[in-house]
């Protein structure tokens, strides 16, 4: 964890800092602990257990920036450190562009958001994480004889943060998490070896699922036993909520500031315009009570928010820092999103699939790209066929293809199957007129 002494520490490094020649600066600190087991099969594979400790100095020397970081936490090399770096730093380019955020838009308060920390962390014994790895194997390896191999993984970390910078601003962070997956290989066809997994992850041991994610790993694979391509065309798509994020993605990625100013973006002077059904409202949630990815701040020490994304269909904010706000000369917000969330339907994934005469279910993406600058997409996909609301067979080898305005403008409804275990918090997502290809 951050001690006193250590805030004490970046303290000294800013001041000395200043001593030194920064016009401003802003020293961050990190530490934290990751465990991991693996096992294959009946065999313990991997067991890895590491810690990170870091000092990260940034650095603004007449109207030039830099971004420095060091792992050798003593106050004698921490000096020789700083004194490198900025001597680094006067080689550079100028950039009036960079600057610290304001303090008035920064966070105000100085205690610990510790919400999403498991004051327990120190208390799991390293047997039990290691047990949770084998039981998920255990839970099928031989239970069938088309099982090529079962791999389970158990993870964790703890992670604490402090960030001060000379305008003011002081906050620190801390976060625990867990995470328990199982990947499944059979026999299929010919030479085929199809294989699916199941995870689920948690901030608190206690909430994390330990039964079951073998046998789920199991059950997601047996049902694409027999895939194979379908005949082109356009078809609604149902993507299932372990996926649907894929479809948000980009459309997170061209909101962002360093996209807009670098002209990459296909969201560029769409604020305020419809860009998606009216199906689509979107929100980031920053302080939702023991959510992943919650925060009181983001990496620049402003001040997070709730804050409408989308409403109805019509864009209203960008993820702009204070850098890309001064190239664009736009309003800043915040750098990323947190907590994001969507508005929910009223059906699960089998009351959306229900509602299907003919169409698709997405139940993986393997492979493809999309085009930032223009949106234009094209994506390799897994899943089923679904005639008359059934599951009918397994397809596989297909690609969707279309522009993702497009696509998210023919978005035809959104489940309420929402997986809580992420900081983007999707559901099932129904759209309709979805180009395929395959036979």
């Amino acid at each position: 964890m951050i001690t006193e002494q250590d805030k004490q520490l970046a303290r000294q490094m800013m001041d000395f800092a200043r001593q030194k020649g920064c016009s401003a600066c802003r020293i961050s600190l990190g530490t934290g602990t990751e465990n991991e087991f693996e096992y294959r099969n009946t065999q313990l594979e991997k067991l890895q257990q590491s810690s990170q400790n870091y000092m990260r100095a940034t650095l603004f020397v007449d109207g030039r920036y830099g971004a420095y970081s060091t792992n050798r936490i003593e106050l004698n090399e921490l000096k020789k450190f700083i004194g490198n770096a900025i001597d680094s730093t006067r080689y550079l380019a100028e950039d009036p562009h960079r600057q610290l955020p304001p303090l008035e838009r920064c966070y105000k308060g100085k205690e610990s958001f510790d919400e999403c920390y498991d004051s327990q962390f120190d208390t799991v014994r390293p047997d039990d994480k290691l047990n949770a790895a084998k039981a998920a194997a255990a839970e099928v390896y031989g239970s069938d004889p088309r099982i090529v191999s079962v791999t389970a993984n158990y993870f964790d970390s703890d992670w604490f943060s402090y960030m001060i910078d000379s305008n003011g601003f002081e906050g620190q962070q801390s976060q625990t998490s867990y995470s328990l997956s199982a990947e499944v290989s059979i026999k299929g066809d010919g030479d085929a070896r199809p294989e699916s997994w199941w995870y689920d992850s948690a901030l608190f041991w206690q909430q994390l699922k330990k039964e079951g994610i073998g046998r789920k790993a199991l059950e997601r694979v047996m049902k694409k036993l027999g895939q194979k391509k379908i005949k082109s065309g356009k078809y609604p798509m149902l993507v299932d909520n372990m996926n649907s994020s894929r479809l948000l993605s980009p459309l997170i990625s061209a909101m962002n500031g360093e996209a807009l100013a670098q002209k990459n973006s296909f969201l560029a002077d769409m604020l305020g315009k419809k860009i998606a059904s009216d199906k689509l409202t979107l929100a980031d949630e920053p302080h939702l009570p023991k959510a992943q990815g919650a925060r009181r701040f983001d990496g620049e020490g402003v001040a997070t928010q709730r804050r409408a994304v989308i409403e109805g269909g019509v864009l209203q904010t960008y993820f702009i820092d204070t850098y890309n706000a001064n190239r664009l000369n736009m309003p800043p917000t915040v750098s990323g999103a947190s907590v994001l969330t969507l508005k929910t339907g009223n059906k699960d994934l089998d009351g959306l699939a229900a509602t299907l005469s003919k169409g698709i279910l997405v139940t993986g993406f393997n492979g493809g790209n999309s085009n930032s600058n223009t949106g234009d997409f094209s994506f390799g996909v897994e899943g089923f066929l679904v005639e008359r609301g059934k599951l009918v067979k397994p397809v596989s080898e297909m690609n969707v293809t279309g522009n993702l305005l497009a696509l998210w403008a023919n978005l035809q409804e959104v489940g309420n199957d929402v997986r809580l275990n992420s900081s983007w918090r999707m559901p099932s997502l129904l759209f309709d007129d979805v180009s395929f290809s395959g036979l």
